[in-house]
């Protein structure tokens, strides 16, 4: 399978042997596996159990990657941007 158009540049050699990560401004991110087929992401505890999977956590995957960065365009100083069952919070540097 082709990963790249005409418009993408590779930027970087990947670790994933499996799997393909696209990320665009205006959709957030695609998960595919190499030949194309959707898939999806998983947060796995330290006994390898599946706590979460699915599209929300590719959501929310994307939308605190994008906090942070908001943050440090803004130079709101931010270390970190936590999500958690309660909601989503901006570590700050302490003066």
């Amino acid at each position: 399978m082709e990963t790249t158009t005409s418009e993408e540049k590779k930027i970087a050699d990947s670790t994933l042997l499996h799997s393909v990560i696209k990320a665009r401004a205006w959709d957030g991110l695609t998960i595919l596996t190499v030949d194309g087929q959707p898939a999806t992401l998983a947060v796995i505890d330290a006994s390898g159990h599946i706590v979460e999977s699915g599209p929300e956590v590719v959501d929310e995957v994307w939308d605190v990657t994008v906090e942070a960065y908001r943050r440090f365009l803004i130079g709101a100083n931010a270390l970190q941007v936590v999500s958690t069952p309660q909601g989503m919070f901006g570590e700050k540097l302490l003066d």
